[in-house]
């Protein structure tokens, strides 16, 4: 049964400024996916710092082999169910595939994640012309904007599979360089996924706004997982930039618990979820 947040202990909302912050201060950032109320709620009660409604749900939740067959429909339906669980923890939302096609469509497109479902940003892939048109103009309307760089999982036919980004040196260069262009652009946040852990640190110094890491090295401001993953229910074998936090535990609070704290204190991602 669905429990009410009114059951947990009160805390000051997490904001997009307050992210910037952290990243100041030199505290960890810690994301999860989410894709229902009830997960929201467990989030909330560990105190998560950002729920982000991914596009992931298309693999995890729905049974595809990509993302790429998520819709708009699918993403307002399940960010407004985790919007019902949450109160302090920031709610980001994945702008889907095609999504982003043009101006218009990505306007359209955030005011409904925002407007109609509830969420605090939205999260948009890559950084192409278009993409940095797109972060400026819902920049100059006041909707924040996650960026998503790397391994971008909307590209995966382009890229040839779910493969590490960055690791020779002109590709590096170019992921930094999509790094300070969508910070110009007027992103609030990025989400950094699947790069070696030393362009993950040289990205992280390199801009001003919080860069979250999913497989992109310890050095990142944050961390995110996809919320199956760690807990190890997700069929098939686990990302290297996982794990299983469930083992040995009693329960899923005791996981998404330990999960923050290890964030926090530095103690994951460790070498072995890293790539060289």
């Amino acid at each position: 049964m669905y429990v009410d947040n009114a059951s947990v202990p009160a805390r000051k909302p997490v904001t997009v400024p307050g992210l910037r912050a952290m990243k100041a201060q030199g505290r960890k950032i810690v994301m999860l996916t989410a894709y229902d109320a009830s997960f929201a709620h467990q989030l909330e009660a560990a105190g998560v710092d950002v729920a982000l409604v991914g596009d992931s749900l298309g693999m995890v939740v729905q049974g595809h082999r990509s993302t790429l067959p998520v819709t708009l429909e699918h993403m307002v339906y399940h960010t407004a169910a985790v919007a019902r669980g949450l109160h302090a923890t920031l709610l980001v939302a994945d702008l889907p595939f095609m999504a982003d096609r043009d101006t218009g469509h990505t306007l359209e497109a955030a005011a409904r994640l925002v407007g109609e479902a509830g969420a605090a940003a939205v999260k948009i892939e890559g950084a192409a012309p278009h993409i940095l048109d797109a972060i400026a103009a819902l920049t100059a309307r006041a909707v924040p904007v996650c960026a998503h760089l790397g391994l971008t999982p909307q590209s995966v036919h382009k890229f040839g599979g779910f493969r590490i980004q960055g690791r020779e040196q002109e590709a590096a260069d170019r992921v930094l360089a999509e790094a300070l262009a969508v910070q110009s652009a007027g992103a609030d946040l990025l989400v950094l996924e699947g790069v070696p852990s030393a362009l993950g640190e040289r990205v992280t110094r390199a801009v001003q706004i919080p860069v979250v890491g999913i497989g992109a090295g310890p050095h990142c401001d944050g961390q995110v997982l996809v919320i199956y993953d760690m807990l190890g229910i997700t069929p098939g074998r686990r990302p290297k930039f996982s794990k299983d936090f469930l083992a040995g535990r009693n329960s899923v609070a005791e996981a998404i618990a330990a999960f923050a704290e290890d964030v926090r204190n530095g103690a994951f991602p460790a070498p072995e979820h890293c790539f060289d």
